[in-house]
Formats: C-alpha cells, sequence, structure tokens
C-alpha cells in the first residue's frame, strides 16, 4: 500500500491492477485503513506493507505526514488491517523497489519531495526535502507546490540544480527520479533515470522477502 499526499494506492500479491482512492490534506490515518480495506474488497492477503509519508522508526509513525491530516502516530495499524503489517516510510519503500545494486540516491518528486539513499545493503530513509535551499526548502521549490508556483520551465531548472547539489553530497554511483511529477522531466540530470511508480509495489513486496537486494533500515 502506498500513501500519497493525492492517493491512496494498493495492490495485492497476484494481481495486475492497482486501485487507488484521493487522499488530500485532511486525509487521517483512520480514513485512511478505511480507504484502503474498501478498495481491497474482493482480494485475499496474508501481510501488509504500508508506505506512508513521513518519518518511520522501528516500524512506527514518529510525526504527522506534512501533506495529510493529524493522527498518525501511535496508530496501531497492524490491528487496523487484522493482518502482519510493516509500516515503512514511503520514499524508502519506493527506492527499494528501484534499487539495482551499488549506491543510489532515490528522489520523489510528487506532493513533496521524498528521498531515501540505498548502500551496503540497506535503504536509509532521509528527510532531504525539508532542508534549507535558496529562500525555503528544497520541497518548497521541487515539491508540488513548487511547480505550481514556478511553472514547468523553472521547475525543470530547479529540479536539474537540486539533484546536482544533492549528488555532490551524497555521493551516488546513480540517481532515480520517481514520484508523479518525475513524468514531466524533458531531460533528465546527468547520471539519473526515471523510476516507476509501480516500483513502490515492488518495493512493497521486496519488504517481505528476506531474498529482496536490499533492506529498509529501523
Amino acid at each position: 500500500m502506498d500513501v500519497g499526499g493525492s492517493h491512496v494506492k494498493v495492490l495485492a500479491t497476484g494481481e495486475s491492477k492497482r486501485r487507488a482512492a484521493d487522499a488530500g490534506p485532511d486525509l487521517t490515518a483512520a480514513q485512511m485503513i478505511s480507504a484502503a480495506l474498501e478498495l481491497a474488497d474482493g482480494w485475499t492477503w496474508d501481510v501488509v506493507s504500508l508506505g506512508i509519508p513521513s518519518p518511520v522508526h522501528g516500524g512506527r509513525v514518529v510525526s504527522d505526514p506534512v501533506n495529510l491530516g493529524d493522527g498518525w502516530v501511535g496508530v496501531d495499524y497492524e490491528a487496523g488491517f487484522g493482518k502482519p503489517t510493516r509500516v515503512v516510510n514511503d520514499a524508502a519503500m519506493q527506492a527499494l523497489g528501484s534499487y539495482e545494486g551499488g549506491r543510489m540516491l532515490f528522489l520523489g518528486l510528487g506532493t513533496g519531495l521524498g528521498s531515501s539513499l540505498v548502500a551496503n545493503g540497506f535503504v536509509q530513509p532521509m528527510e532531504l526535502g525539508h532542508l534549507p535551499y535558496r529562500k525555503a526548502t528544497f520541497e518548497d521549490y521541487i515539491g508540488e507546490a513548487g511547480l505550481q508556483r514556478r511553472g514547468k520551465k523553472r521547475w525543470r531548472r530547479d529540479v536539474a540544480d537540486v539533484v546536482a547539489k544533492l549528488s555532490a553530497a551524497m555521493e551516488p554511483e546513480y540517481v532515480v527520479l520517481g514520484g508523479g511529477n518525475a513524468k514531466l522531466l524533458q531531460e533528465l540530470p546527468p547520471n539519473a533515470r526515471l523510476g516507476s511508480n509501480d516500483n513502490a509495489f515492488v518495493g512493497g513486496f521486496r519488504v517481505w522477502d528476506p531474498a529482496a537486494p536490499a533492506r529498509i533500515a529501523d
């Protein structure tokens, strides 16, 4: 299950088509669980992988998502779904699904800016989007609000600049640009490739796979 600022998306093993419902700035954890269970009606599953756009430590949400509603901290998600549930950062889950070895920086261009670094067999979730950049933060410039405020042309230049700066700091072997707005890029920055939103589900399946190429750090 992939929870974003715009949609809640679900996919079960063996199914070919994901299902989605609207999210938005007022979405609570309880509403998300209800929507997800309704979306999954008719499917069967044994375990749940849940990607949430907020910091997650030891499988627990430690702060409410910036772009969603309140009430995500302290929720018993396993009880909500009635199945064993692993909660992870959404960018980390997509990074895990995008990973092809080596040292990889993942940046999710969506409602906000998701980020993770994969190295030495571990996916390390990060909150790079909230670091200072120019007159605000990285997320303010290359998240959805920056795209709407500055227009596609300047947004694309900003993305290229942010990728260059974060690459210089993190020294990845390659960068994967995912998220719903990555498709708006006309040219990719050096050493970068486009990811796919479906990789979030690949990562979700890998969360439970002991043979996965990496695992998400606690």
